[in-house]
């Protein structure tokens, strides 16, 4: 018994061991590891499988290899520079929202905004469930993926425009299609270029207290899928978005929003890569990620036998705190919606 415990641990390790290794090196991967690369936060199973097997064995050396494999897992699951809001900022952030609902703003104060994405699978998603959410939830922003024209009309049928007013929609029937619906005024800036799918990028303006106004600037992110010869696009993709936030200046003071299907997980060094490349030389914050959310999937949603993943994502900039990060799963569409409150800085 415990022969057999001893080969079980290795048949586990071998594999743990080979994508741990891909995972630790922050190289262009094929098409197939960068898939497999997704479902890395699964592994602390194995890994925690292997290291009782290897107990069992009494095999000192197999069991050290386990302790390290197990480690690395945890380590990359609850990684310290997982992206967080800067700890000063996000004090503040906090004192000023206190002092923005007493009716006083200024600097340091912040403005509530809560925001949703959602991919609807080729505009199939239930309309009415997409408004019951921004309804219950008191979304203020809505994000849109592979948009249509008959989703439109659908979630206008539901209502949502007297939830929502202000509109940047592109429907399109091939799945490249996105749309922002916003509470508060909207106003296009521009394309992301060189891109499949659209991934717009428009500035809200959120009222505050004393007629000041915190700005954000907002991108529907749907980056091209990493399957066959179209992994290229899609890291050709996250590096269009790492170049956008990267402008914002040196001193980073720009608010900042990136939301939408990344098609990515924080186990990508390509994600990470844009995480690390916010304004200012500082980390973009990971919403989901800095809210310990790792094992709630947003893909797939329909039922295929695979491990749920995390691929969509609200990415802001480092000095917006945010609360109430929630996922939640919508009819006809494999992609969960997600949203989260963030406070805004004010301007000044």
């Amino acid at each position: 018994m415990t022969a057999s415990a001893r080969v079980l641990a290795l048949c586990i390790l071998l594999p743990v061991a080979s994508l741990s290794v891909f995972r630790a090196i922050p190289a262009e991967w094929p098409t197939p590891v960068v898939q497999l690369l997704s479902f890395t936060q699964w592994l602390v199973i194995p890994a925690a499988l292997a290291l009782a097997l290897a107990l069992l064995g009494r095999r000192h050396l197999v069991t050290a290899a386990a302790v390290l494999l197990l480690g690395a897992q945890l380590f990359w699951l609850w990684a310290p520079d997982a992206g967080r809001a800067d700890g000063g900022i996000a004090d503040a952030g906090r004192a000023g929202a206190g002092r923005a609902d007493s009716g006083a703003s200024g600097p340091g104060s912040t403005v509530p905004l809560t925001v949703m994405s959602i991919n609807s699978r080729f505009g199939k998603a239930d309309a009415a469930e997409i408004v019951r959410l921004v309804r219950d939830n008191g979304v203020e922003l809505l994000a849109i993926q592979e948009h249509t024209q008959a989703l439109e009309d659908r979630l206008a049928a539901e209502g949502l425009g007297s939830l929502l007013p202000n509109r940047i929609s592109s429907p399109s029937e091939n799945g490249s299609g996105s749309a922002t619906y916003s509470k508060h005024p909207i106003q296009a800036i521009g394309l992301i270029p060189d891109t499949p799918f659209q991934m717009p990028t428009f500035r809200v303006t959120l009222p505050a207290a004393g007629g000041a106004a915190a700005t954000l600037e907002v991108t529907n992110v749907h980056t091209l899928p990493p399957v066959d010869v179209r992994v290229g696009q899609w890291r050709s993709d996250l590096e269009s978005l790492a170049r956008l936030v990267a402008r914002d200046g040196a001193d980073g003071q720009g608010n900042q929003l990136l939301l939408g299907d990344f098609n990515a997980t924080f186990d990508h060094s390509e994600f990470r890569r844009l995480l690390d490349g916010g304004p200012g030389g500082r980390k973009l914050v990971d919403v989901g990620t800095a809210s310990g959310a790792r094992f709630m999937p947003t893909w797939p949603m329909d039922g295929q036998a695979l491990p749920g993943i995390t691929i969509d994502h609200l990415v802001s900039s480092p000095r917006i705190p945010a609360s109430g990060y929630a996922v939640h799963r919508v009819p006809r569409t494999d992609h969960a919606a997600v949203l989260a409150t963030l406070d805004v800085p004010v301007a000044g």
